[in-house]
């Protein structure tokens, strides 16, 4: 199941709307089929891995990360079906589908047909595999991380503006990692317009994973456009002239406006202060990406605007650390909301 996982891995970010799976085939202790979720989420796992395996998929166990899928698509058939057409003879499964669409039956299923099928096992390391898949179908809305790039002293940038750079080369590039793995990318206006952010990935064979780039701004639309909540920019429109001629930006009037977005299960949110903080009050962020510089600068750019928070008492317990890692000479704490 390991190594299921970590297949898994692969296409996170890349797989919305579908989840992010790993399958792993096994006969006689050996690993006979590997398979994750392809781009765009087809093939789904269990069917790469059975086409790896061809006819030695008789008789195998199969080690998935989430329950197979029992509902038949325009875009493949079910993936219980097809274990049980293969001859599979046990399933192995880490996490039970929330989708209504299979939630428990693609399991019962297999089940019927007289498969041996085992459920829960590494279940805690599946969720935390698929965070945008579940948080989708738990909360209607992507999985958000907030990264913050500061100072000890909480700055992000000096009181001129100036922010390039904070940290070092190898806490950039794991952001750049961290890019990658989002389908979607957002900041705010204040950031656009003093740091013309190109919000990609430049990691060497990453480049084609860079995410989608979202603007967030209440600036009115013109009466009669498309709708306020969310929609393409277009050369002119909108922002004024520093858009003229870009049209890969889209608009987002408010923080709870990502429900709407399709395809995105994964968002980062890199900036500014007021944006990050917007978030945060409307409880949105899931996952804190607190890198931080051993710098101090004093009278700076402060990381968060104003929280709306009525006393100590309630900035307490919502956060729980769940790693911490040295990046150079930088540190990373990751966040996880409680």
């Amino acid at each position: 199941m390991a190594a299921a996982l970590a297949l898994s891995e692969r296409t996170r970010g890349r797989t919305a709307p579908n989840p992010n799976v790993g399958c792993v085939l096994v006969k006689d202790d050996r690993v006979i089929g590997r398979g994750w979720t392809q781009p765009g989420g087809r093939p789904h796992a269990e069917a790469m891995a059975l086409a790896q395996a061809g006819e030695k998929s008789r008789g195998a166990t199969c080690y998935v990360t989430l329950e197979p899928c029992a509902h038949v698509s325009p875009r493949g058939p079910a993936c219980a079906d097809l274990l049980i057409a293969a001859g599979v003879a046990r399933v192995v499964i880490a996490l039970g589908d929330p989708d209504p669409r299979t939630n428990g039956q693609g399991a019962a299923r297999l089940r019927a047909a007289g498969l041996e099928v085992v459920e829960g096992v590494a279940e805690a390391p599946a969720r935390a595999a698929m965070p945008g898949f579940l948080t989708c179908q738990t909360k209607r809305r992507p999985f958000v991380t907030l990264k913050l790039a500061t100072s000890l002293d909480g700055r992000i940038a000096l009181a001129s503006g100036e922010s390039r750079w904070i940290t070092g080369p190898e806490a950039r590039a794991h952001a750049h990692l961290e890019r990658a793995r989002h389908e979607a990318i957002l900041v705010g206006r204040r950031t656009w317009e003093i740091d013309q952010p190109k919000l990609d990935v430049r990691l060497p064979g990453l480049e084609s994973r860079s995410p989608r780039r979202l603007l967030l701004s209440r600036h009115p639309r013109e009466s009669g456009g498309p709708s306020p909540a969310l929609s393409n920019l277009r050369p002119g429109e909108e922002m004024g002239p520093r858009f003229r001629g870009d049209d890969g930006w889209e608009l987002l009037a408010t923080p709870s406006d990502i429900a709407a977005l399709e395809g995105v299960d994964h968002l980062l949110v890199e900036g500014g202060a007021e944006t990050a903080a917007a978030f945060l009050r409307e409880g949105l962020v899931d996952r804190l990406l607190l890198y931080r510089a051993p710098i101090l600068i004093g009278a700076g750019k402060a990381a968060l605007g104003d929280l709306g928070l009525a006393d100590l008492a309630t900035a307490h317990g919502r956060w729980r650390l769940t790693d911490t890692r040295m990046l150079g000479s930088d540190r990373l704490e990751v966040y996880a909301s409680t």
